[in-house]
């Protein structure tokens, strides 16, 4: 029933092109324009913030949530949590609801989009739990060994500086800390791999022009997905800057794929 749901799930998304897929393409779009990234990364996601929920968990039938309760799942029971690129709150959440952690910490660089998750963080009433920051992970204003775990949902292709950004994870991280990463990749069946080309190439500018007013640029999606470093490749990162026990799982098809480190 599961496998069924998941591949209806991909052909809704591909020919409809609405819901959690659109905003999170949106999310993670390269922007290969002159300028400051980080600045523009900061605009595009203010710009959908209001959004963002929208079709987000009915459109894409529950398969965002499951990606997001494998991930919170892995994690040991533990205090602080570090929730980076925190977004609108929905993995900050989770894992407060499945009592893996005590405080959770989550930064943004938007602020348009940390006021969303203030109002679902409120309206859980975990206000008490949860501290949100306007900060960038290059630079992460916290003291060494300051958490026991660090997440990070589909926030990684956005980094400007990956290495530094992923540096600075392994800085925060107290000895044993365990970091949770989930990240779009790219497809390896044939028919998925279809049904997901269609989806970038042909639907995604039409939704980007209706969200956005800037379909055109959506045309850099697809190189993003096949040009960001994944699996192994996306390991080696996670290796350099000292992190240990690295391995990844693939997600439906291998849509997405959770990436697994600690600190030693």
């Amino acid at each position: 029933m599961a496998l069924k749901r998941s591949f209806f799930s991909i052909l809704f998304l591909s020919l409809h092109g609405l819901g959690r897929w659109a905003n999170v393409c949106i999310a993670l779009w390269p922007l290969d324009l002159n300028g400051n990234r980080v600045n523009q990364i900061d605009k595009l996601f203010d710009g959908i913030s209001n959004q963002y929920d929208r079709f987000n968990h009915i459109t894409s039938m529950g398969i965002d949530r499951s990606w997001r309760r494998q991930a919170v799942g892995s994690l040991p029971v533990c205090h602080d949590l570090l929730d980076v690129a925190v977004g609108t709150g929905d993995l900050t959440i989770e894992a407060l609801r499945q009592q893996k952690v005590s405080r959770v910490v989550g930064i943004d660089i938007s602020d348009g989009m940390m006021r969303v998750a203030k109002a679902k963080v409120e309206g859980l009433g975990l206000q008490d739990k949860v501290t949100l920051l306007h900060a960038d992970c290059a630079q992460l204003p916290f003291a060494d060994g300051s958490f026991d775990a660090i997440t990070c949902g589909y926030g990684v292709r956005n980094f400007a500086q990956l290495d530094q950004s992923l540096a600075e994870m392994y800085r925060v991280l107290r000895p044993g800390g365990q970091l949770r990463i989930l990240e779009f990749t790219y497809p390896t069946n044939p028919i998925i791999r279809f049904f997901y080309d269609f989806y970038l190439t042909k639907v995604m500018p039409i939704i980007g022009k209706k969200l956005t007013q800037q379909g055109d640029s959506f045309v850099y999606f697809m190189n993003s997905i096949k040009r960001f470093d994944k699996g192994k490749a996306f390991l080696s990162h996670l290796d350099k800057v000292g992190f240990a026990d690295t391995r990844f799982k693939k997600q439906t098809f291998g849509i997405s794929s959770l990436y697994i480190a600690c600190k030693r």
